[in-house]
């Protein structure tokens, strides 16, 4: 079986598991017509079947293509999905802040998608299944409590370009492999425009800092963009909030996460 075989079992027996765990039986994913989220919903109809519900909701700044690849990947591997659009609410929310800026617009836009996946998900039984990957984990590059949101992450520990090299075994749709990868937070927006490099150089140098512990010195001497390196370094240490849950000051002797750490699925 090939490496990415591999992983796509592993895969799949994890969500199985991990769902099981909890108690329930059906899933939800927000399906945005882009890479990581077609990744995730193909991994959990595979598993879950009709127990799986993909969301889609866009805004008036999402991509008729966006749309269009969404559908196609569902009538591609028979996935159920519904559309609900977050527009109505984020336009109220403009015109009460006409000054917002992009960042502002963009995290909003994330929060209204997560809020109304996690109120679906309520209504249908089921757990959020997150679609960030290792790229976007490791460089923040993600809003909190919005798509960094999720109850199950698949895909969190596989890089964009590993998540890429995944997409094309299991059968996603070459449209939604080759087009540039963006979340449609507001119009003309692209991941790597706003990273500054490409995600292929961007992984190549994460995963010699992250999974090699490579010195700066020894991986600019390999190659390694001086200052994408500064940048990458700086966004990790700056970012890392973003992985941790909530800090609570310390008063008892067991405070949860510091020392009252039981696993997840613990039962009595």
């Amino acid at each position: 079986m090939s490496k990415y075989g591999q992983i796509a079992q592993y895969l799949e027996k994890f969500l199985e598991n991990e769902v099981h765990k909890t108690g329930l039986k059906n899933v939800v994913v927000g399906l945005s017509g882009g890479l990581d989220s077609a990744v995730v919903a193909v991994l959990a109809q595979r598993v879950f079947k009709k127990r799986l519900l993909c969301v889609k909701m866009p805004s008036h700044y999402s991509s008729q293509s966006s749309l269009d690849d969404a559908d196609e990947l569902c009538k591609d591997f028979d996935i159920k999905a519904i559309e609900v659009s977050i527009d109505p609410m984020l336009k109220s929310y403009e015109q009460l802040n006409p000054e917002m800026d992009n960042l502002r617009r963009g995290n909003f836009s994330a929060r209204l998608r997560m809020t109304t996946l996690f109120d679906i998900s309520a209504k249908q039984n089921a757990l959020v299944l997150g679609t960030s990957n290792k790229s976007e984990l490791m460089l923040g590059y993600g809003t909190l409590y919005g798509d960094l949101s999720s109850a199950l992450n698949p895909i969190g520990d596989l890089y964009k370009s590993e998540v890429f090299e995944l997409a094309r075994y299991i059968g996603v749709s070459k449209s939604i492999i080759d087009k540039p990868p963006s979340a449609d937070l507001w119009d003309g927006q692209s991941d790597e425009d706003d990273l500054g490099y490409t995600y292929a150089q961007l992984d190549n140098a994460l995963k010699m800092y992250v999974e090699e512990r490579m010195q700066k010195e020894e991986m600019i001497q390999k190659g390694v963009d001086a200052v994408m390196l500064e940048m990458i370094i700086e966004r990790i240490f700056r970012n890392h909030f973003k992985r941790k849950m909530p800090v609570i000051a310390k008063l008892t002797s067991r405070t949860m996460n510091h020392d009252f750490n039981y696993p997840r699925d613990i039962r009595l």
